[in-house]
Formats: structure tokens, C-alpha cells, sequence
């Protein structure tokens, strides 16, 4: 078996700040394989974003800090690279598209020239007619109409939509290994976000990129991704293949995102409770507070282990370690999740 792409193992990152210590990222770990994409799924504020900017340190350092872990990306470890070695990585062989599009372009500069300058700066033997005729050649792929005549508009003259074509294009401009794409479609209504969902798969399927796909969302995740790592916290609750997290939710707290997708004939559920404070997290497992399978041994020590579900399915449970039935856990997510108006096979009902 060939090393993944990127491998992340036992990430944190904290940041100090006035009232303590806040640990965003405390001791995440997953792996992306070469033409894959994974999705990072959890309610806002479980530490998605830091993860993904802490993958190149575009994250604000201070006060953010990345203490202890390493990423590793085509055998080279990340963390130990200094800022001026990162910029030969970013925007190169990783790319990053943010969430929102209106702030993701300098309003004053055409989209044609802010495209450009990644090719500037990473093709410097290109020619300035070489670089605009593959600006244009990226914006036509990327759904953009009239694209010769659009790359002398300025971003105020796209809709969002287009907005966020024109963010995909500069990512894409270098041809990266790894798309790291944060919410991209969150500011976005339901039929664009279908195209710029369909979009993404189209050109992973000709370019063969990797993409780390970040949301709130589980049915985006069912259309997209082909594994999942759950994260609350600032840590890793369960990862699997798509079809395993939705068919066998093997942690409370996946099976509580799955209950809380809308179904047919059923109100939406919502998890009780709060996210903890991430200056001041329990004990335990993260999630006890709010867990109704919670026991004793889920309120002290530290976060249980990732126990090993079956293949590449795994659970930070106690449920599935020593002195416990892992039958005890009778919620019916996999059931519920059948039910949804989203499949696991890439597409809607």
C-alpha cells in the first residue's frame, strides 16, 4: 500500500489569549490519500477550521500555536518548514479555497490580475501573454461564460456564485496535489451550491487532486466526500468511509449530526447542550456532557482511544474498549440515515 498524500498525526494547536489557554486542535489525526477527498464534519467551533489552516500555517501565529504534532505532505513534514519554504508549498501543491467569496477577492484589483499572481509566483517562466491565456483557459473551465471578455471584470461585477468559480480558479491555477476547500459553499443557495459541488468532483475526476473538504454539512458530505473524520472539540470522535459513518455511526456524537438531518415525515432534531469551552474542556470524552450513553468512565481521564470498528472505521468511544458492550449504544442513526434525502453513493434521490 502506497503512503498517503498528507498524514496528520496528533496535531494541536492552542492559542494563548486573556482568558487562558484555548485548544482548538488537541491531538487530531487522520490521513488523505492520493485522488481522495475527505470531508472534516462537525458543528461550528469543533476546531475544522484550525485544522485545515494549521495544515500550512496560514493560521495567526501568535496567537495561535502549533505545539506539538507533525503534518506530512509527500514526505515532507510541514511543521518544521519555515514561512519563506511554506510559500513554495502554498498556492503550489496545496491550495486553499475559504468560505466566504466576497471577502476571498481584493475588490479594487481585476479577477484576471489576482488570478495571475499565483502564476507569477510560482511559474515566473511564463510570459505575461502565457499567464493571461491560462487564466482565461481556467476560467473557462471552471463555468465562467465569455471568460476572454470576464478576465478584465472586477469582483463586484460576478455574482456569488461566479464569486466563488473565479476562488476555485486561482486555487486550481498551479495544478495542486491537495484542494483544502473551507465550507466553499456555505454563502452559497441550494442550486449553486449543487454546481459548485458537481463542479469540484469534475475536476478532481481529470486532475486527480486530493481534497480535504470542510463543513457543518452531512448531506454535502454524502455528495462529495469518500471518508469522513468527525471532530468536536478539537478532537477526532470517529472517521470511516462515507458508507461506513452513515450506515454504522459508531459514536454518539456522529449518530446525533445524522439524527439532526431533516427527514421525511419528521421534524429535525437538535444535540442538547453546548459545545464546551475550549479554554476549559471536561475531562474525558469531549462530548460526555451531552452524551446520553454517557458513564462514569466517559467523565474522567482523557479522551478514550480510537477503537478500531471494522477496516478503516474507527471510534474514540469507551463503548468499544475493555468492560463494555459496544451493543449497548442502541441508537439507530444508520436507520435514520436511510431515510434521508441524501445517499451515500454521490448523489440525491
Amino acid at each position: 500500500m502506497s503512503d498517503p498524500l498528507l498524514s496528520v498525526e496528533d496535531l494541536k494547536t492552542h492559542f494563548h489569549t486573556e482568558d487562558g489557554t484555548a485548544y482548538a486542535v488537541d491531538g487530531v489525526s487522520f490521513d488523505v490519500k492520493q485522488g481522495e477527498t475527505v470531508a472534516i464534519v462537525g458543528e461550528s467551533g469543533s476546531g475544522k477550521t484550525v485544522t485545515s489552516e494549521s495544515i500550512t500555517k496560514i493560521l495567526d501565529m501568535p496567537p495561535g500555536e502549533i505545539v506539538e504534532g507533525t503534518v506530512t505532505f509527500d514526505g515532507m513534514d510541514l511543521t518544521s518548514m519555515t514561512g519563506k519554504e511554506l510559500q513554495k508549498i502554498r498556492g503550489n501543491r496545496i491550495s486553499h479555497i475559504f468560505q466566504n467569496p466576497q471577502n476571498g477577492l481584493n475588490p479594487v484589483y481585476k479577477v484576471g490580475r489576482q488570478i495571475g499572481e499565483t502564476l507569477r509566483i510560482h511559474r515566473s517562466d511564463m510570459s505575461k501573454k502565457e499567464v493571461r491565456r491560462r487564466v482565461i483557459e481556467l476560467l473557462d473551465e471552471t463555468g465562467i461564460p465569455e471568460a476572454s471578455a470576464r478576465v478584465d471584470d472586477y469582483p463586484h461585477e460576478f455574482s456569488g456564485g461566479m464569486k466563488q468559480r473565479v476562488l476555485i480558479a486561482m486555487a486550481l491555477a498551479c495544478d495542486p496535489d491537495l484542494l483544502i476547500a473551507d465550507e466553499p459553499t456555505t454563502a452559497l443557495d441550494v442550486t449553486i451550491q449543487a454546481q459548485i459541488l458537481r463542479l469540484l468532483e469534475d475536476i478532481q475526476e481529470e486532475m486527480g487532486m486530493s481534497i480535504i473538504f470542510v463543513t457543518h454539512d452531512l448531506g454535502v458530505v454524502s455528495e462529495i466526500a469518500d471518508r469522513v473524520v468527525v471532530m468536536y472539540s478539537g478532537k477526532v470522535m470517529e472517521t470511516g468511509t462515507v458508507e461506513e459513518v452513515f450506515q454504522n455511526p459508531s459514536h454518539p456524537y456522529t449518530n446525533a449530526l445524522i439524527e439532526c438531518l431533516p427527514g421525511r415525515g419528521r421534524s429535525m432534531n437538535r444535540i442538547p447542550g453546548a459545545l464546551p469551552s475550549v479554554t476549559n474542556p471536561p475531562e474525558g470524552c469531549r462530548f460526555h456532557p451531552r452524551c446520553e450513553f454517557a458513564t462514569e468512565d466517559c467523565r474522567t481521564g482523557d479522551q478514550p482511544p480510537r477503537h478500531t470498528i471494522e477496516g478503516s472505521h474507527d471510534a474514540s468511544c469507551v463503548y468499544y474498549g475493555p468492560g463494555y458492550d459496544a451493543s449497548d449504544l442502541t441508537f439507530d442513526g444508520a436507520q435514520n440515515a436511510n431515510q434521508q434525502d441524501v445517499t451515500t453513493d454521490g448523489g440525491e434521490r
